[in-house]
């Protein structure tokens, strides 16, 4: 895996993979620009400002007005990659993302980095489980959460050549590199990562890795799960989701909210095309402070506890 640096044997922390990808972006192309708000080491940008100090801008802790910087480059040519913490990006500047991106619908990347809980021990404040629910309702903003390196780096190709607003969820947590059936992202497709008929998990970022362990526990019990990567969170992939439903169980997994990010998109959509026994798993207020892996196990974000999830969809087949 060429695109992202091993942070330990076997996994990696797929900021690295942005920020390669990033720097190949502006080597090949000189509007390609950073905006950032005193997080060139968070967003592991070291690399990028050393290579082409002119072209990157630090406002410092001005969020608001890193987004506005980002949405004045645009309009004079630029393609900005605005990259920050995400609970800052979106959480303090979310009139901004709206109006001088989403609303003008302007040329502007927006990296919200180390989403979720990936800042752990610093608490509420600095966890970012809200992003997707506040974004989604922005209908014009391309919204992917990458899971692995590989998808992530081409989350960044896919922003750098599309004309109009993106935000791309770039995950610190260690992880490894999947196994993909396909050869490039394609814009609102989920990619179908495992078959089954028994049960559809259906996740993104982080938890992607989760589900896909929980489906082999699933089977070492006789039990088949299909597992979707649902990277794309808009466009959202509308016919994958009505086709997973007809295993007849949908489980959702997100290292979000459960108010208003995939499990919410899902449930709306079967709702209206396909009502089927769903449970949602991720976060269901604030999060308590605490290591990442405290968290995943205090919430049930783990392989058994999703398995635990797609064994009570199952039974309430047919009620």
């Amino acid at each position: 895996m060429s695109a992202a640096t091993k942070s330990v044997e076997g996994l990696y922390d797929c900021r690295d993979a942005f920020a390669k990808t990033l720097e190949a972006l502006a080597e090949a192309d000189d509007r390609v620009v950073a905006v950032v708000n005193d997080s060139v080491g968070s967003s592991k940008l070291g690399g990028f400002k050393k290579r082409w100090p002119e072209r990157l801008v630090n406002v410092g802790i001005a969020e608001q007005n890193m987004v506005g910087v980002g949405a004045g480059l645009a309009n004079g040519g630029r393609i900005p990659f605005v990259s920050c913490a995400s609970c800052f990006l979106t959480g303090r500047a979310l009139e901004q993302v709206k109006a001088d991106v989403a609303y003008s619908n302007t040329n502007v990347k927006l990296c919200g980095q180390s989403p979720g809980i990936g800042y752990g021990e610093l608490g509420p404040t600095h966890h970012s489980i809200e992003d997707l629910a506040w974004l989604r309702p922005l209908a014009n903003l391309i919204t992917i959460v990458p899971s692995d390196p590989w998808e992530t780096a081409e989350a960044v190709r896919f922003a750098a050549a599309y004309e109009g607003p993106v935000f791309i969820r770039v995950s610190r947590y260690p992880v490894p590199a999947l196994q993909h059936r396909i050869e490039r992202i394609e814009p609102g497709k989920a990619e179908v990562m495992r078959d089954g008929d028994d049960v559809a998990i259906l996740a993104n970022g982080v938890m992607l890795h989760k589900a896909l362990r929980a489906a082999e526990k699933l089977a070492e019990d006789g039990v088949s799960a299909r597992v979707v990567n649902m990277a794309w969170m808009n466009p959202l992939d509308i016919e994958t989701i009505v086709d997973a439903a007809a295993t007849g169980a949908i489980v959702t997994v997100e290292e979000a909210s459960v108010r208003g990010g995939l499990g919410g998109a899902v449930a709306e959509t079967l709702a209206l095309r396909r009502p089927v026994p769903m449970e949602m798993l991720g976060f269901p207020g604030f999060v308590p402070t605490g290591t990442v892996d405290f968290l995943f196990d205090h919430f049930g974000l783990t392989a058994a506890g999703i398995a635990a999830a797609a064994r009570k969809a199952i039974s309430r087949k047919g009620r």
